[in-house]
């Protein structure tokens, strides 16, 4: 493909104006139409990033008639699964933004969807695009670690709850873990090369998003702000995740991976009440392994200075993509795995048992 690339934005809140934003920097990106169920927000949110190329729409189904390549699709969750179907179902190519879907099967069903059209489903994953978190996956794969049988994961804000369309069920499905903790599941199996989970042993609460102390829109708190798991994943390895959107701690720990010849210790990057988290970079890292019997050894290991953005990053990518005809650079294949593990979570707490993890093969 030697023309620009066309696309179009489905919503028009804070997180597409990070896609405009990107696509507005390619020379070889043109952005032609923005879809908002609100008009008068599409065509505020045109004009104030002086988008000349683009018209406004209130139903995106009118946006995916035009002669556009693909769509980024930023809606609330509940509406990924319906707007992306329909724009890969219109042979457009998505990159929808974390999570996949509302539920499993919804997930499962978007990349079915994709297959039948022969279109890129890519999902929204940009802290892939660090420097230090590609780091991770090279020590990993590079089997310093050994045969690793032990992963911890997840952090915790201090404070750190969204409102709105975030905390109710029906729009969002789930919290913290949709939110937050779906990164921190993303940087463990993306570096253990994605092994399917099995079985699932969680617990969630929402005791701070219940209280009106800690939180303005406590009536209408639905979701959980808090979330442990133990997952059992394919290789014999075990997975601990912990979440929280608020807690009376600075931390939940840094996430490790034990092998049996080394461990791997990540401390996520930034300070204050809405750090803590695995949505951005990494603050430190350690390597820990015998010398010999009585000579143990922690290496420091150097972490990379950038000034790389690394959402524009993941708009790149995926614009290359389409541009070029290659694969989804984050597919819904790998990210299936994910949302199987926040469904799993999430029945697992209300059943109060362990739950088997079943997924098609694709």
């Amino acid at each position: 493909m030697t023309r620009k690339v066309k696309i179009g934005i489905i919503g028009a809140g804070q997180i597409a104006k990070s896609h405009a934003k990107a696509y507005l920097d390619m020379e070889d990106v043109e952005i032609i139409g923005v879809a908002d169920i609100n008009l008068n927000k599409a065509e505020q949110f045109i004009n104030e990033l002086n988008i000349k190329t683009a018209s406004a729409f209130q139903e995106y189904e009118d946006l995916l008639l035009l002669a556009i390549d693909a769509v980024s699709v930023c809606t609330p969750n509940f509406a990924h699964f319906q707007t992306s179907v329909d724009a890969l179902i219109a042979k457009k190519h998505v990159i929808v933004e974390k999570p996949l879907a509302v539920t499993l099967d919804q997930g499962i069903e978007m990349i079915k969807v994709a297959k039948a059209n022969e279109k890129i489903l890519s999902v929204g994953y940009q802290p892939r695009y660090d420097p230090n978190m590609k780091k991770v996956s090279e020590i990993i794969n590079s089997g310093k670690l050994g045969d690793i049988y032990y992963v911890e994961i997840g952090g915790g804000r201090r404070r750190g709850m969204p409102g709105g369309t975030f905390i109710n069920k029906s729009s969002a499905g789930v919290g913290a873990l949709g939110d937050i903790g779906t990164y921190s599941i993303d940087l463990a199996l993306n570096a253990l090369g994605n092994p399917r989970p099995l079985t699932v042993s969680a617990y969630t609460t929402n005791h701070f998003g219940t209280n009106p102390k800690y939180h303005p829109e406590s009536d209408n708190f639905e979701v959980e702000d808090f979330g442990v798991a133990m997952v059992r994943l394919e290789r014999n390895i075990t997975m601990y995740i912990k979440i929280a959107w608020a807690m009376h701690m600075d931390t939940l720990g840094p996430a490790i991976f034990l092998g049996k010849n080394a461990g791997l210790k990540i401390t996520p990057a930034g300070d204050g009440p809405w750090s803590g988290v695995w949505d951005g970079g990494i603050g430190a890292m350690s390597l820990f392994y015998d010398k010999s019997t009585n000579e143990h050894v922690e290496e420091k290991l150097p972490i990379v200075k950038h000034s790389l953005d690394i959402f524009s990053e993941k708009i790149k990518d995926f614009v290359n993509a389409v541009k070029y005809n290659k694969p989804a650079p984050i597919p819904g294949e790998d990210i299936i795995l994910n949302q199987a593990i926040i469904d799993a979570i999430i029945r697992s707490s209300e059943s109060g048992k362990e739950i088997e993890v079943e997924l098609p093969e694709f």
